[in-house]
């Protein structure tokens, strides 16, 4: 089930790669920040929908691996807890 953002506050992305990038790299990724980790990864943070999909084109023609696409942001006040469904009987 999908999520509407809250009025006034898209949720962002964040992407996760294998490879430490350089920020100089950044005016390439269309002035994101990029932010290498300690464990040889790096995160770009995206602050759109839009941005993930010229972004995701981007880490594909680099040729990184793409470790995980998160969405971040705050989630609409009031909204329960996700809660997941299974189809057909529940497994032994």
């Amino acid at each position: 089930m999908s999520r509407l953002p809250a009025p006034g506050a898209p949720p962002g992305y964040r992407v996760h790669v294998e490879g430490r990038l350089d920020p100089g790299w950044s005016a390439w990724f269309d002035g994101l920040a990029l932010s290498p980790e300690a464990d040889g990864t790096t995160n770009i943070v995206v602050p759109d929908q839009a941005a993930l999909h010229g972004l995701l084109a981007k880490v594909r023609d680099l040729g990184p691996v793409l470790i995980s696409v998160e969405a971040i942001g705050p989630k609409p006040r009031g909204e329960p807890p996700e809660q997941t469904t299974t189809a057909g009987p529940p497994l032994p």
